[in-house]
């Protein structure tokens, strides 16, 4: 009698072990980084976002934030363009260089007025892709990044909004005995510094964005999924691998970004959505 007792506890106990483990990763919202479409976001930017809009996108992550505009509209009827086509803005990649003491001040200065256009625009993110080549020259001016990023971080944080820092191909050339992303990683403040893993240029550089996503859970919220054109077409990358770690890294959004094409931008993001909805990455 208590053996079977002790054989019922331990199945009642397995029963939500087994059905967690049985339970389909959490599907996220999926967007596209307008540089996809960047030919188009010249000459006609209310034409392409009508196009991405009616792909069935959730959401828009922009680019060349410049004098205050973005594509040259004023950042509140940018955002009513987007939301016009039933898509928010998530975010936006924009930056500025590292200061030295004597632009300090004048530098924090341009990041108070990017934050306000940022929230006028409807963004949640601000994201900066590159650091000056004096990064790169040994790991003292490294942590001088990752100090000012923390910095920007704060500032952004404090507004409202979330700073991070977006990987290209070059931070995976070893610098003084260490990888500059990871050192990016672990001399930035979780609180402050979020990142986007861009699965192509971490690929293109030699890494497994597998090993990234295990090795810092929780610092890569945003994804951008990116292949050499459109998405699963290279078979250089393990989408399947990557996105079954979704739940265990932290991600909570899908940013697709194509920067070549078989044919044309838009119907490449077409495929790539296709593909995406096949392999039941996206609802």
């Amino acid at each position: 009698m208590k053996r079977a007792f002790s054989i019922l506890l331990v199945s009642a106990l397995l029963v939500p072990f087994v059905l967690n483990s049985c339970k389909k990763a959490e599907t996220r919202p999926l967007g596209v980084q307008l540089y996809s479409v960047r030919d188009s976001m010249q000459t006609d930017p209310a034409g392409s976002i009508e196009k991405i809009g009616k792909l069935g996108f959730k959401f828009v992550e922009l680019y060349g934030y410049h004098d205050r505009k973005f594509f040259g509209m004023e950042p509140a009827a940018f955002k009513a363009l987007v939301e016009k086509n039933g898509m928010s803005v998530l975010g936006s990649h924009t930056g500025a260089s590292m200061p030295d003491s004597a632009n300090w001040d004048k530098t924090m200065a341009w990041w108070d007025t990017c934050i306000a256009d940022h929230k006028a625009v409807g963004a949640k993110f601000v994201i900066q892709t590159w650091m000056d080549s004096i990064a790169y020259t040994s790991l003292a001016n490294l942590k001088k990044y990752c100090d000012y990023f923390n910095a920007v971080g704060e500032k952004c944080k404090a507004a409202g909004l979330t700073f991070g820092y977006h990987n290209e191909n070059v931070e995976f050339k070893e610098l003084e005995g260490q990888i500059p992303f990871d050192y990016l990683i672990q001399n930035t403040d979780s609180t402050k510094v979020v990142f986007e893993l861009d699965t192509w240029n971490m690929t293109d550089a030699g890494k497994n964005p597998v090993e990234y996503l295990k090795k810092y859970p929780g610092r890569f919220i945003l994804w951008h999924v990116k292949d050499e054109k459109e998405m699963g077409a290279s078979g250089k990358i393990d989408f399947k691998a990557i996105f079954n770690l979704a739940d265990f890294s932290g991600v909570k959004y899908y940013v697709l970004e194509q920067e070549a094409y078989s044919t044309n931008p838009f119907d490449g993001l077409a495929k790539s959505l296709e593909y995406m909805k096949k392999e039941g990455f996206v609802k």
